[in-house]
């Protein structure tokens, strides 16, 4: 029987990842207006981007329901095989409880285990990754599920915002709303904690802001060799500036760079840049 990878389109991953480590990705629903759209079927980044700047309002975005869920499933599995289904921390999100109750649906077909990853964007990627790389290497499944615990709690990510304006249209980080009352134009520092936003710091600009994620990145790993990734939203060029400074700074094995997805970008907004960093597990 095989070993599926399911995550949710809250992670981040390499699009090559996809067919070189056989992962299967659900989307995420999203609404504008009375129309809704899948993230990454019918409406790609860019799209999504000229859609907000069309009608001047942020989507809402939704999970799978447990029915999307149990559809997937059937879709990307045989009868009795294992599904190992990996998703954004249910502290922002529905999903792993929608991961949960389908996975109770179907138990007389499919072995689901459902895996709150207590992170999102690429967090959720390397965790998918590690998971193949181990399976291929003969771990069984404790030992996977064992791994994916450690890493929930190791994984650390780092973001700055360019702009406040997606979060106070959509509403739905509460971390922010001390940076939301603020009158000056402050660049927001925010990091992952226990499977929730926090605002560490404001600063007033943009390079300052680049600046506190590196240092506090480096504050917690240090001088560890990890699995790093390179984040941006619709800001290629501060994406790049910042994977070339990760790279002198940090020691890596592997690094990838890549575009937050529409579920997280929806709430942080264009501009938004940061880094994952992942332990690098001894397979």
């Amino acid at each position: 029987m095989a070993l599926r990878i399911v995550m949710d389109g809250a992670g981040d991953i390499p699009s090559n990842w996809l067919t070189e480590f056989d992962i299967n990705v659900i989307p995420i629903n999203i609404h504008f207006g009375e129309q809704t759209f899948y993230q990454g079927v019918d409406l790609s980044n860019e799209e999504f981007y000229r859609l907000v700047d069309e009608t001047g309002t942020i989507p809402k975005t939704s999970q799978p329901t447990p029915h999307q869920f149990g559809e997937f499933y059937r879709k990307v599995a045989n009868i009795g095989d294992t599904i190992l289904s990996i998703h954004v921390t249910s502290k922002l999100s529905g999903t792993f409880t929608s991961a949960k109750l389908a996975a109770e649906e179907l138990k007389n077909d499919f072995n689901i285990i459902p895996i709150d990853s207590g992170n999102g964007s690429a967090g959720v990627g390397f965790m998918c990754q590690i998971a193949r790389k181990m399976e291929r290497a003969g771990a069984s499944l404790d030992k996977i599920q064992e791994c994916m615990a450690e890493l929930r709690k190791q994984t650390e990510i780092i973001l700055t915002l360019d702009t406040l304006d997606y979060a106070r249209m959509s509403g739905r980080v509460k971390t922010l709303q001390a940076a939301l009352a603020s009158v000056l134009n402050v660049k927001p520092v925010v990091v992952l904690h226990d499977g929730v936003l926090d605002m560490s710091e404001k600063v007033r600009t943009r390079r300052r802001s680049i600046e506190k994620v590196i240092t506090k990145m480096r504050d917690r790993i240090g001088d560890e060799t990890v699995d790093i990734a390179v984040l941006h939203a619709r800001d290629p060029k501060s994406g790049q500036d910042l994977l070339e400074r990760v790279k002198k700074v940090f020691n890596y094995k592997q690094i990838v760079f890549s575009e937050l997805s529409i579920a997280i970008a929806a709430n942080l907004g264009p501009g938004t840049i940061g880094i994952v960093a992942v332990p690098v597990v001894k397979n």
